[in-house]
């Protein structure tokens, strides 16, 4: 795998527009912070963008399977690119609409930009690499947000707030160089003939292939029991902030989470020679639960992070297994619109979390919230480990129905 020159250059285009995502998160939440009081309008701000990515979903899929994968990419990054240039403006206006400008344009560039990346690394990569692949991606996506957050952390004391917009636009940039030294073999062998067989259908496809492979239509809905962290994350770092009274605590939490993470990811692949896929992923589900329950004592600093890095281990064995598990188990003609669904699901889970988010911090507060969302994902954990075993679905070994017969 390490020969394979496409490995290098999604690695290298990951680590360099991670930089620039993260640096611009951190300003994001910086300038609402400075105009929005409200948590809950501060998640409102945020799902318009995620809304505008729902809604393009079922196209960008279709497109992604109908079209040759790079050509996507190159276009959905000249996109992020370009989304830049609406947060300059709202930075020099002072414009909270321009923002939001900024916010739909990217997300719709991501509604194509990752699930065509997704598409693209089981071509690229042999079946029996994907684990090791799914996980390094996944970590070097965490050392660009560990690096990108404390980057933009000092750049936000010695420069100006429009500093990191700049520094993303240019990781965008570098992006796009990276994308086209790709080589896929997109005329021939495996992608010739993810183009021959059905992919001349909608998006709605997608439902009878899930009903025909179980695992993965479990494994999917596994996968938005994190989302009720993930999806709050950040206003939980405002808060948790707030009521510490330190503005170090916000990088620290993103680095330690982001440490755990690559732990994880990298333990995984260990993990799964000794533990079989259902445990894998019903015990880290349950990890995230406790995760939540811990932050219950958001006073203590020490209990805090060692939440978040409770967290981040158990995500980074939770997220690759399940990738690995699509990404083998779910026909190749149907990965864009598969993962252009997930991608759906994901920004439907992440509107409702935001809001309720932000509705229970100005209502209930932190503390009251987490145990909340502690009690749903074990209750979820164990109705999906109840719901697996009556229907008698194995997450181990690939279903024997074949895609050309749904």
């Amino acid at each position: 795998m390490w020969r394979n020159r496409n490995v290098w250059i999604i690695l290298s285009g990951e680590m360099i527009a991670g930089l620039g995502l993260w640096t611009g998160i951190i300003g994001n939440l910086e300038f609402m912070q400075e105009k929005v009081p409200s948590d809950f309008m501060k998640a409102l701000i945020m799902s318009v963008g995620l809304l505008a990515g729902l809604v393009a979903g079922p196209l960008a899929g279709k497109v992604i399977d109908q079209s040759k994968k790079k050509t996507v990419l190159l276009i959905s990054g000249l996109g992020r690119m370009l989304s830049v240039i609406f947060m300059l403006v709202a930075i020099g206006t002072g414009s909270i609409w321009w923002m939001v400008a900024f916010m739909v344009s990217i997300q719709l560039s991501a509604t194509f930009y990752f699930p065509a990346l997704q598409a693209t690394i089981p071509l690229v990569v042999k079946d029996e690499n994907l684990l090791s692949m799914n996980g390094l991606h996944m970590n070097v996506a965490t050392i660009s947000r560990i690096i990108g957050t404390a980057l933009a952390g000092i750049m936000l004391v010695y420069w100006s707030l429009i500093s990191l917009y700049w520094i993303s636009m240019i990781a965008y940039g570098a992006l796009l160089l990276f994308t086209m030294m790709l080589r896929i073999d997109e005329e021939e062998g495996r992608e010739a003939k993810v183009k021959t067989a059905g992919n001349s259908g909608g998006f709605m496809e997608v439902f009878p292939v899930l009903k025909a492979y179980p695992a993965v239509g479990m494994t999917l809905i596994m996968t938005l029991i994190p989302l009720l962290f993930i999806g709050s994350f950040n206003l939980l770092v405002i808060n948790i902030s707030e009521i510490q009274d330190s503005v170090s605590i916000k990088g620290l939490v993103y680095t330690v989470e982001g440490i755990a993470f690559m732990a994880g990811a990298l333990a995984v692949k260990y993990i799964s020679t000794k533990w079989r896929t259902t445990m894998i992923l019903f015990f880290f589900a349950t990890m995230v639960a406790v995760a939540e329950f811990m932050l219950f004592f958001v006073e203590s600093t020490f209990i805090t992070l060692a939440a978040f890095g409770v967290l981040g281990f158990a995500l980074g064995c939770f997220f690759p297994t399940a990738m690995v598990i699509f990404q083998k188990q779910m026909p190749k003609e149907y990965h864009g619109r598969f993962f252009s669904f997930r991608n759906m699901l994901e920004r439907v889970m992440f509107q409702v979390v935001l809001l309720t988010a932000g509705a229970f911090l100005d209502i209930m507060g932190l503390q009251l919230m987490v145990v909340v969302f502690g009690v749903i994902s074990l209750s979820l954990t164990a109705l999906f480990f109840v719901q697996m075993k009556r229907r008698n679905i194995v997450l181990e070994e690939p279903e024997p129905v074949a895609a050309e017969s749904v």
